[in-house]
């Protein structure tokens, strides 16, 4: 019985490991590490991008959002080159992009895929609820929004068409 005990509490430890995104490390674009355990107490609203997309111009509302919240919020962008070839560029040409475009100043995690075979594992908890505990997303396309409350937990999905500054994302800010 105690050794029942003992493997009932190990999973449901790893469960609850599982359940927060704070577990995770992924490389930045700039080849250093984000630490999701750092952003604790701190909502992260992670987003798939790209430079060449129709929904490219979301990241000025990225970069405002960011601004305007960033004692309450961190946002990483994650390039991906998945969805008709919308983020061709280097690492490098990606950052000066984002910058002599957008300004952006918020974290950029070197570029992923977000589904198929190759899925980073980031996004493979993102999108799966037997993972992430809560939704399962499939992602489409670029742009597409993921917002995960103080704890690492997740709290809410957004598909493309949904603008960073939109009320069904600022109302979890306010």
């Amino acid at each position: 019985m105690k050794y029942l005990f003992t493997l009932l509490f190990m999973a449901t430890s790893l469960f609850a490991q599982a359940q927060s995104i704070h577990n995770f490390q992924v490389k930045s674009i700039d080849g250093n590490q984000i630490n999701f355990a750092k952003y604790k107490g701190k909502k992260i609203l992670v987003v798939n991008t790209a430079s060449k997309c129709g929904y490219t111009p979301q990241y000025e509302a990225l970069q405002k959002v960011y601004e305007q919240y960033k004692d309450k919020l961190v946002i990483v962008g994650f390039p991906c080159n998945q969805f008709g070839g919308q983020e061709p560029g280097s690492n490098e040409e990606i950052v000066a992009f984002c910058k002599k475009n957008y300004g952006v100043s918020f974290p950029l995690a070197d570029k992923i895929d977000v589904k198929g075979d190759n899925t980073a594992p980031i996004y493979q908890w993102l999108t799966q609820k037997g993972k992430n505990g809560v939704l399962d997303a499939s992602i489409s396309w670029n742009f597409n929004k993921f917002l995960l409350d103080e704890n690492g937990k997740m709290i809410a999905y957004f598909p493309s068409n949904v603008k960073p500054d939109s009320d069904a994302i600022l109302s979890y800010l306010k």
